[in-house]
């Protein structure tokens, strides 16, 4: 059984099995993205030090918390479907994500 080469699904004869079309044509991927909700705050951690928390990144998560911590310059990591980020980063972060290719509808900065 073939697999389809952008979603991962099952396919049959050149066609992906979750949205029914071709190969080059599969729109999974983006369609599950859109469905995303991003919410992006600020929480205080111990001593009073700011932690900007990402939730709603589900698929692909370790290679976004990468890239934002290499262009927001600082520590991170990935637990429980969460990005926490050090320090407060509300103001860039709605920037860098569109950049990755979420758009602006779907990231809710509060």
């Amino acid at each position: 059984m073939a697999v389809c080469p952008k979603c991962g699904a099952q396919a049959n004869q050149n066609t992906c099995s979750k949205c029914g079309l071709p190969f080059d044509l599969c729109v999974c991927v983006t369609i599950e993205r859109e469905a995303e909700t991003i919410k992006v705050y600020v929480e205080m951690r111990r001593f009073n030090k700011p932690m900007t928390i990402v939730e709603g990144i589900s698929e692909n998560a370790k290679p976004v918390v990468k890239n934002l911590k290499s262009k927001l310059a600082c520590g991170g990591t990935l637990k429980e479907n969460k990005i926490s980020l050090q320090g407060n980063h509300k103001a860039k972060i709605k920037a860098l994500l569109v950049k990755m290719g979420y758009s602006e509808s779907q990231i809710e900065v509060s």
